[in-house]
């Protein structure tokens, strides 16, 4: 088992469709011990969704916008278990005239809100679970590839995914005296709640099967499942020198320049 008698802190599961629904179940199956986290009105989907994994983990509160949930979670998770092994941060959210095609009018109070979500958290979070992180371990945040190019509609999101990759850097470069590793995961489209919130979401699903190599479908369960697989081996203990790190799991897609045409 990849994970025996690890101690996990999983953020991101609503429904049974997240990715981080998919990593709990997978992680669980690997021998890991699991808490995840909601918060508001949504905090009633993830405890619908923890009810489906077995065992049922405990679910916390934490509002990513509220720095004294960070220092309860911390306490909670201290008295729980003495320590942390791994964190997947898989919190994003933008408003939705930051998206969309409304690059230019986006108004800073929008822009403010999707950082502080999107990619200030992840700071926070490893900040607040880093002293728990006693025997070292690993941080593995999900994201969206951003790094070299502009999406279409995904406007100040992108800015915020790459401000998460850069995050992820600096993180590394700070934590890695204690042996945590950070780590980010960018995945291809998948059908999530999240996804559907992207305006022109099935225009970029419907590209992304032309050009990958490797067959992509945001709805096959095997695309969610390699997603899983690889978040899972990155909270293990078999990438002991990786951090720092961006790895795609898109089927390929970002090393193709253009539509594969077939003959």
């Amino acid at each position: 088992m990849l994970l025996k008698e690890k101690k996990l802190l999983l953020t991101g599961v609503l429904t049974p469709q997240s990715i981080a629904f998919a990593v709990a179940q997978l992680a669980q199956a690997e021998g890991a011990e699991i808490v995840l986290t909601g918060f508001g009105r949504a905090l009633a989907l993830t405890q619908r969704a923890a009810g489906r994994l077995s065992p049922k983990p405990e679910v916390l509160e934490l509002d990513v916008t509220e720095p004294a949930h960070y220092e309860a979670l911390a306490r909670a998770l201290d008295s729980r278990w003495g320590r942390v092994d791994g964190v997947l941060h898989a919190v994003g959210f933008a408003p939705a005239d930051a998206l969309g095609g409304k690059f230019l009018s986006t108004p800073w109070e929008s822009v403010q809100r999707a950082f502080q979500v999107s990619t200030f958290s992840l700071k926070e979070l490893a900040a607040s679970l880093a002293p728990l992180m006693k025997q070292g371990g690993s941080i593995v945040a999900v994201d969206f590839d951003n790094s070299t190019q502009a999406w279409p509609l995904y406007d100040w999101m992108g800015v915020c995914k790459a401000g998460l990759s850069a995050t992820v850097r600096y993180l590394a470069r700070d934590l890695g005296q204690h042996n945590i590793r950070v780590n980010a995961l960018a995945a291809g489209p998948l059908a999530t709640i999240a996804a559907k919130g992207i305006p022109g979401f099935d225009k970029l699903e419907s590209q992304w099967s032309k050009r990958s190599p490797l067959a992509w479908d945001a709805k096959d369960s095997q695309c969610m499942e390699a997603v899983a697989r690889t978040a899972v081996v990155m909270l293990s203990d078999w990438m002991p020198k990786t951090t720092g790190e961006l790895i795609r799991v898109d089927g390929g897609y970002h090393a193709i320049g253009a539509d594969l045409v077939p003959e």
